[in-house]
């Protein structure tokens, strides 16, 4: 595996743990948790690898979004 393709499956990972916590930190389904992050700036700057989010801790990324995008819930 190079290093392009283990940023995308690290990606993919970190996305799907950012859902989770998500769903269950609001208590929400998986489908309407997944649909609140793809709208999401956090989803797009998770994609572009900005500002070190790839290396964050899943949990604390998700409740910011929850406190900096509560306009999306």
């Amino acid at each position: 595996m190079n290093k392009h393709d283990f940023l995308i499956v690290h990606h993919q990972l970190l996305e799907e743990d950012i859902v989770n916590w998500l769903a269950k930190l609001k208590g929400i389904d998986i489908r309407k948790a997944l649909d609140i992050y793809y709208q999401s700036r956090l989803a797009k700057d998770v994609e572009e690898g900005r500002f070190g989010l790839d290396c964050m801790s899943p949990k604390w990324l998700a409740e910011d979004l929850i406190e900096n995008e509560p306009e999306l819930f």
